[in-house]
């Protein structure tokens, strides 16, 4: 029966509470909050009000569900509903796959750069004002804050996807997008005057800035997003390539696999497939690839830091 192919079922499931046999206690009110046969206590539990799965969004899922069992019966493949690829929930979380592995990229980073602080201060030798040599620090420690923001972000997201979780999931990750192509330039370059950092970076960052602000306050348009990050990763995987070729860095070899394996990477979100068994689909396994280029990528920061360091060591002698 495909009247669950529309809003039919919805509609129904709003005056019914129910999606063929599975019933919703909390759904027994109209889709503009008034209560059908009872007072506020029968509406929604506060956990589901916290989560924002009111009697419509579990409507919505269920009629979902049951319309992609129909379709796959019939031999059709899934399809997306509202810009969303057919997920199942866990415990209420909308995509558990990339919820777990934005979250082990938030600890890979996390670990990465505890390990680069603690190398920079406790195994390295310090100036005589307890400052490392290591002169792009700061701008490390800028990279990791702004990258765990962006992973925290994306873990919030897919729990659950509404208006303000996905602009700032959005947002966060165009700014870590934006802030690495500016230190791809610094780092490759050499750029190490405060000046000159500041005239190279001001360009990107207004373009950064009015990108999100664009989405936030314009339109959230996704197309255009996808041209613009693709742009920014593709351009900082280019200047880390061309000076991994050129630069005789110890280890630059760790700069290729991260400049390789980001490529191979970026097509899992150029590439987009419905999810295997309603959990994994390409952005997933997206968010799986980084995890290890994640540990290879602080291992090169922290090979630098001592390469830089001990180069300027041997000046100051």
């Amino acid at each position: 029966m495909l009247w669950y192919s529309s809003r039919g079922c919805i509609g129904q499931c709003e005056k019914t509470g129910c999606v063929g046999e599975r019933c919703f206690s909390h759904c027994r009110f109209l889709s503009d909050g008034a209560s059908v046969d009872g007072p506020w206590y029968m509406q929604e539990p506060l956990y589901l009000r916290w989560k924002q799965w009111d009697c419509q969004s579990d409507c919505r899922y269920y009629c979902m569900l049951d319309r992609e069992r129909d379709r796959a019966g019939s031999g059709q493949d899934p399809v997306k509903y509202h810009g969303k690829w057919p997920f199942k929930r866990v415990y209420g979380i909308q995509e558990p796959a990339s919820v777990a592995l934005s979250a082990l990229n938030l600890a890979m980073h996390f670990h990465g750069w505890l390990s680069f602080f603690i190398l920079l201060h406790y195994k390295l030798p310090l100036k005589a004002d307890k400052k490392p040599y290591y002169d792009y620090a700061g701008l490390w420690h800028i990279y990791a804050l702004v990258s765990l923001n962006a992973w925290l972000w994306s873990v919030v997201f897919h729990s659950r996807d509404v208006d303000f979780t996905e602009k700032l999931d959005y947002s966060s990750a165009v700014a870590v997008l934006g802030y690495s192509l500016i230190l791809a330039i610094l780092r490759s370059f050499n750029v190490r005057a405060e000046a000159a950092r500041v005239m190279v970076a001001a360009p990107l960052l207004a373009f950064t800035t009015t990108h999100i602000l664009y989405l936030n306050n314009f339109k959230m348009d996704y197309g255009w997003n996808m041209k613009v990050c693709v742009f920014m990763a593709v351009a900082q995987l280019l200047i880390w390539a061309v000076w991994a070729g050129v630069a005789r860095h110890p280890s630059r070899w760790k700069l290729w696999l991260v400049v390789v394996g980001g490529s191979f990477a970026m097509l899992l979100e150029i590439y987009d497939f419905p999810p295997y068994g309603g959990f994994v689909d390409a952005h997933a396994l997206w968010h799986a690839t980084t995890i290890p280029l994640t540990y290879i990528w602080w291992s090169f920061i922290k090979d630098d830091a001592e390469f830089r360091t001990s180069n300027l060591l041997k000046k100051v002698k």
